[in-house]
């Protein structure tokens, strides 16, 4: 007889186990030109900003 656990895990390449797909609107962001040359500029900044205070 098998265990409630077992049977609840993850069956590898099952449904399950795959991430949802991202919805129309997420992927509009994400190929918006202007959304990732400001993340852009936003995360150079962000690294910039880690650097000088490490050398400080």
């Amino acid at each position: 007889m098998t265990n409630i656990h077992d049977r609840l895990k993850n069956i590898p390449y099952s449904g399950q186990a795959f991430a949802t797909r991202p919805t129309r609107w997420t992927m509009h962001w994400r190929r918006n030109i202007f959304v990732q040359i400001y993340q852009f500029f936003r995360l150079n900044l962000k690294i910039m900003l880690m650097v000088v205070r490490g050398h400080s």
